[in-house]
């Protein structure tokens, strides 16, 4: 994909986004639409799909790391995610919308300001820095890689809990999702993150300090 296919993707999913959020309001609504990874960081290359984080207006505890919910796999048929090359992540608004994996997003997208026509502009230049959020410290990341680990681990015990209970399992079916692919998500997205938390600088630094005073 050339980077302004890329960009006219993203464009099309701000503006279907703003077409529809009549649609997207209320509990678990979308809130707001972030493109992030090699669409930013290497501008003008070829891409095989674009990065977009979708925060939704859920308690972080409905939506850990990696997991897409039967709500989630609904709005991305809507609003045709399913269909393109997107690479898609999903985001409660309690939580900031970046993390060990999501840096220094642009925003496209928000229910209160509509399609962020400049900031696609400037990418389409191929000059996105002025619009992308700050680059999360070191300490402020390690603390948020430290409590989406903790949600990941009580999702992924909450899966084993129910996966035998048959209300679960046909709320979990749909869109040519099953519950194992719910499990294969808590299990993904938890040890993603524990990989994470043994990797981010500032745990590197405790670390070796810790090592030292041994």
């Amino acid at each position: 994909m050339r980077h302004d296919t890329a960009v006219r993707r993203l464009r099309t999913i701000a503006e279907d986004c703003d077409k529809l959020s009549p649609l997207l309001d209320g509990h678990g609504g979308l809130f707001a639409v972030y493109a992030f990874g090699p669409v930013l960081d290497h501008l003008g290359e070829e891409l095989d799909a674009v990065n977009i984080a979708l925060v939704l207006q859920l308690p972080a505890a409905e939506l850990p790391w990696g997991v897409e919910t039967p709500g989630c796999f609904s709005l991305a048929h809507l609003l045709r995610l399913d269909k393109s090359p997107v690479l898609r992540r999903w985001r409660p608004a309690e939580w900031p919308v970046t993390n060990h994996e999501i840096r220094r997003p642009l925003l496209i997208w928000s229910r209160e300001d509509g399609v962020q026509k400049a900031a696609l502009d400037a990418l389409a230049e191929q000059r996105p820095e002025p619009f992308r959020l700050a680059e999360t410290e070191d300490d402020a990341l390690a603390e948020q890689v430290s409590r989406e680990l903790e949600a990941s681990l009580t999702h992924l015990r909450a899966v084993r809990r129910d996966w035998d209970d048959i209300a679960w399992r046909r709320s979990h079916r749909g869109y040519g999702v099953y519950p194992e692919d719910h499990l294969w998500q808590a299990v993904d997205g938890y040890l993603d993150l524990l990989d994470a938390s043994a990797s981010t600088p500032a745990q590197m630094r405790s670390a070796d300090g810790g090592a030292g005073r041994e």
